[in-house]
């Protein structure tokens, strides 16, 4: 890669109320589509703006024309029908108790051969691209994390299994990845939170409902995938994973320890790995060795799961601790996750949101103030 951003953002901020009322009025059909695009316009102007005042490197769109992190892919796909509803169960510990969050969100399942209807992210970065100097990232569901809505009850007929929708999915993101890039994008970071799952117990006995064998797909041939795609000269790929976030809550408690030598060296064509270290989750900084010479490991040391804003000095010793394993030039600061990846995810002030991508932005040019 030709730059390394030491300042990061992962992908979304927070909606303003002014675009969750609009989205409200056009789903009760008082907006039309055209109504709701000025208003999202707006609120990525205002985004843009927002991140380059307070010194990020680079920078996002705020997923602002997104309702969850996801929609890009789940929301341009043909062949998709409603299957009910999901299970997922999120937890957190709060003083040492463990609680636990049940959430049904709307499934939708794969029904017959899924087709791109329309671009995933490209108006997305024509818009942003037209209205920021900034260095600018598209982030993109990666394809795992879509493997998932094959239901043995609604998709045999089209996919006799989970791995068979694997092409298509594939397909549809490498023709997205070469519009992008022919308009001039030059960063491209896939969202995966579900690979953390491929260490969690909980979250594999739910990966075996659905079928047997696709947790060891994911961490196969879904990984595999996903190397392919990072391919195209002079795009920088990273490759976010977390553990989910969703109102302080998340899905998955498997350290690095459990993934790193599994992910990390199998995804070689990766050139930034933004990793979640916000908390005991996470375990150790021992498995940044896993990666391979030369890459960007950048360091979630920021929650976005709690109003708190984490000491300085706290932050300058962990990077410190990182660079005991992994080259200290090779390593930036980030949030853990993005400040609104779901529906519903303002669970922080925007001062605080404010307060936390100021405090990645001046630590990071404090520290690695000769820039590379």
């Amino acid at each position: 890669m030709e730059k390394i951003y030491r300042a990061e953002v992962i992908g979304s901020l927070q909606r303003p109320t002014y675009l969750t009322e609009a989205r409200a009025a056009m789903a009760a059909g008082k907006l039309g589509a055209a109504e709701l695009r000025t208003v999202e316009d707006r609120a990525v102007d205002e985004a843009l703006a927002f991140q380059a005042r307070l010194g990020l490197d680079v920078v996002t769109d705020g997923e602002m024309r997104r309702v969850i992190f996801t929609e890009p892919l789940t929301g341009i796909l043909d062949g998709l029908a409603p299957a009910g509803t999901m299970t997922l169960n999120w937890r957190r510990k709060e003083g040492g108790t463990q609680k636990e969050r049940e959430m049904r969100p709307p499934f939708f399942a794969a029904v017959s051969k899924i087709k791109r209807k329309r671009w995933l992210a490209r108006d997305e970065f024509a818009y942003a691209q037209s209205r920021t100097s900034k260095p600018l990232k598209v982030t993109l569901p990666s394809p795992t994390i879509v493997l998932p809505i094959w239901s043995p009850e609604h998709s045999r007929d089209a996919y006799a299994d989970p791995l068979a929708l694997l092409p298509d999915l594939v397909e549809i993101l490498r023709e997205e990845i070469r519009e992008l890039a022919a308009l001039g994008c030059k960063y491209i970071q896939f969202d995966a939170p579900e690979l953390t799952w491929l260490a969690d117990e909980v979250r594999l006995a739910e990966l075996a409902t659905i079928h047997p064998k696709l947790a060891g797909w994911m961490q196969n041939e879904g990984i595999e995938a996903l190397n392919s795609l990072a391919t195209v000269p002079g795009v920088t790929f990273g490759l976010h994973m977390c553990r989910g976030n969703s109102q302080g809550y998340w899905l998955s408690e498997a350290p690095w320890e459990a993934l790193s030598k599994s992910i990390f060296r199998r995804a070689g064509n990766l050139d930034v790995f933004l990793l979640e270290y916000d908390d005991w989750r996470s375990g150790s900084f021992e498995p940044l060795r896993d990666l391979p010479p030369g890459k960007v490991a950048v360091l979630g040391l920021i929650s976005t799961k709690h109003e708190e804003l984490e000491p300085a000095a706290e932050i300058i010793a962990r990077i410190e601790e990182a660079s005991r394993f992994y080259p200290r030039e090779q390593l930036a600061l980030s949030p853990q996750c993005g400040f609104a990846p779901q529906p519903d995810d303002n669970v922080i002030s925007a001062a605080s949101q404010e307060a936390k991508l100021r405090l990645v932005a001046d630590l990071a040019h404090r520290i690695w103030r000769s820039g590379t």
